[in-house]
């Protein structure tokens, strides 16, 4: 199936869409030689997957040029506008190319925004081989979709495009005469703002080239592209230094309990731009690793807050998440969990494999428990005060790592009275 040329009015994003494999920008690490995806185009044989990765990646793209590949018929479905009805006018299309002799790929955009029973409704029909489905999805599909369809369908995740690769859509805009000449920094302002992005990109290109051309300019300059587009530009770029500088200055005012700084930061990163689901995110990083056991409350309100950002949105959801900034500001901190792990980590990756102690084993046969699995274990609800003192849980011959050391503060200072407890009923028990 050969796609005719596009029309020079045609929008630019369709202008430059790849017509071939090796036109694709970004996505090597499926579409390069010898990778995933590649070789399901040279296969000869199509088969059902998840395009799964954020915005403007190239999912569509890469759905329309399997079909390309395998001469297919290619029906489009918007899980976000359609339903039912066209999921079965996509059927009776596909009966009839595959009464022709010729298949077809049924493309889902957004396939999360349909539910279980209309996700249910492709099952028959992938398993028949009446077509392949392709599902495209900005949201994780272990959570997304139903497991019966994702069982059926390989899952291929795409990553942002990097600056790199959305300099090149910069240089065949400009190289196919859609865009004036761009000045470095405008162009470097321009990528920073795609943030991946390509299909921002080029939506935001179109629109500059449309001005430019009304003003007659020659070259799109940084002072021009400011005055264009105003507020629609970050004060900062994301994926840049200023970008990392200030999340880091976030972080170290929360760990620092410095509750007026951190709202300072907090603020001056979403008037920058940045995501508040991002944002959210590292709350919940700053709970596990600066404050830990010392407040495990700190971890379940920075999930709250992600939710409740997710059912509100902006702005209103970013109070709760600036509620989440000032608790873990003023909770007591501890990264004893944090460096625990991280020495746990460490030990395990230069320590040999120790076998598992013989009574620590599993013994669920019967040929299990007569080799001696699970022989003297001691279960521990049937022990004095629900504690089996003196009991060995680590392999035999290693000697006790003291990875976790919890600090006297908040819940911490209870966990460490109870660990020491424990030490002493091991000691006297042997």
């Amino acid at each position: 199936m050969t796609r005719t040329p596009q029309a020079p009015d045609a929008p630019l994003a369709e202008r430059l869409r790849p017509k071939t494999l090796s036109e694709v920008i970004g996505q090597q690490h499926l579409l390069g030689e010898g990778m995933a995806l590649r070789i399901a185009f040279e296969s000869g044989q199509p088969h059902s997957c998840i395009l799964w990765g954020p915005p403007g990646t190239g999912k569509t793209t890469i759905a329309r040029l399997m079909a390309d590949a395998f001469d297919a018929q290619f029906i489009t479905i918007s899980a976000v506008l359609g339903g039912v009805k066209d999921i079965r006018e996509a059927l009776e299309k596909a009966q009839v190319a595959l009464g022709q002799g010729r298949r077809t790929i049924v493309f889902v955009d957004e396939v999360h925004r349909f539910n279980k029973s209309q996700q249910d409704a492709f099952l028959p029909h992938v398993e028949s081989g009446l077509f392949t489905f392709i599902g495209a999805t900005t949201e994780n599909p272990s959570f997304e979709v139903n497991s019966a369809l994702l069982s059926r369908a390989a899952v291929y995740v795409l990553q942002p495009l990097s600056q790199q690769d959305l300099e090149q859509i910069v240089v065949r805009a400009h190289d196919i005469g859609a865009i004036p000449a761009i000045e470095k920094i405008a162009a470097d302002r321009l990528i920073a703002y795609a943030d991946g992005d390509a299909r921002r990109l080029l939506n935001t290109l179109e629109t500059l080239a449309v001005a430019a051309t009304q003003e007659k300019l020659a070259e799109i300059t940084d002072v021009w592209l400011l005055k264009v587009l105003g507020e629609r530009m970050r004060r900062y770029d994301k994926g840049g230094e200023q970008f990392y500088d200030t999340i880091s200055a976030l972080h170290k005012s929360v760990r620092g309990s410095d509750a007026d700084a951190a709202l300072y930061w907090f603020v001056r990163m979403l008037d920058g731009g940045a995501d508040p689901r991002y944002m959210a995110r590292r709350l919940i990083r700053m709970a596990s690793e600066d404050i830990g056991l010392a407040d495990p409350r700190a971890l379940r309100l920075a999930l709250d807050a992600a939710e409740v950002y997710e059912r509100l949105g902006t702005p209103e959801g970013e109070l709760a998440l600036a509620e989440c900034v000032v608790y873990l500001a003023v909770a007591p901190k501890s990264n004893a969990v944090y460096k625990a792990f991280n020495e746990a980590k460490a030990f395990v990756k230069k320590d040999g494999t120790r076998p598992v102690p013989m009574h620590l084993r599993n013994a669920p046969t019967k040929l299990m428990k007569e080799l001696d699995y699970g022989k003297g274990y001691r279960y521990a609800h049937d022990e004095e005060g629900g504690f089996a003192a003196g009991e060995r849980y680590l392999p035999n011959g290693m000697a006790a790592p003291d990875f976790y050391r919890p600090v006297e503060r908040g819940l911490e200072i209870r966990i460490a009275d109870k660990l020491r407890q424990l030490k002493n009923l091991n000691n006297q028990g042997g």
